[in-house]
């Protein structure tokens, strides 16, 4: 895989943490640290409060990081309350995570509103990544980006195994077409890391609670960039 045969996303999701303060301290640490390689995508969807601060800081050292949201509006702009819209989050973001599962369980979100979203998301040139806990969960029209997530491994310290994962990718794979890519989310350290980027279906990882620690990253990012 040496030389960049595909893409490889290494995606931070925050979740409802960092105050700005720590936010711009994370970025300061990882961002000096990611290799300028061609196909390593590296992603922080950071929370509202501090994605402006963020791209900012990434923007003024430039890192070779992108901005991404944890989420955004299944409409457009207008007198919907609480909600932020694609619209207005593209001046900040390229990318965003829908249909996480947390969302699902919390929220109440079903694949109706995922897909409106990923509309949403794909008219103001936003990537969405949009997260299935298996391959029975509906994969949008015009979505490329998918996360594997199960549930049973989202922040339990027990992922699933690396060759489970990748049957998982290809079922979806030969469900919505060989340029799907598919990542994994569950449970990912700098210790199992390698073990799923070298299977060949696998294309990077979303990252919950590791991701927290700018050097736990650093180590993910360190353990992928090779391939």
């Amino acid at each position: 895989m040496a030389g960049g045969e595909k893409n490889i996303w290494i995606i931070a999701n925050w979740k409802s943490n960092k105050t700005i303060a720590e936010a711009l301290d994370w970025v300061s640490t990882v961002g000096p640290q990611i290799p300028k390689q061609e196909n390593l995508k590296v992603v922080v969807c950071s929370t509202f409060t501090a994605l402006s601060e963020v791209k900012k800081a990434i923007t003024v050292g430039n890192f070779p990081l992108m901005v991404g949201s944890q989420d955004l509006s299944s409409f457009g702009v207008g007198a919907y309350t609480g909600e932020v819209a694609a619209e207005l989050l593209k001046d900040l973001v390229g990318f965003s995570i829908l249909g996480h599962s947390e969302r699902r369980q919390n929220f109440k979100e079903d694949d109706e509103m995922i897909a409106k979203k990923v509309v949403q998301a794909l008219q103001n040139n936003i990537t969405p990544l949009v997260c299935v806990q298996g391959p029975e969960i509906l994969v949008p029209g015009g979505c490329k980006l998918v996360a594997y997530e199960p549930t049973f491994a989202i922040g339990t310290g027990n992922p699933d195994t690396p060759e489970n994962a990748n049957q998982v990718a290809s079922i979806l794979k030969e469900k919505y077409g060989q340029d799907l890519e598919v990542i994994y989310g569950g449970s990912v350290t700098s210790q199992n890391a390698k073990s799923f980027i070298v299977q060949p279906n696998l294309a990077g990882f979303l990252i919950g609670k590791a991701s927290l620690d700018a050097m736990e990253f650093v180590k993910i990012i360190k353990e992928c960039e090779e391939f």
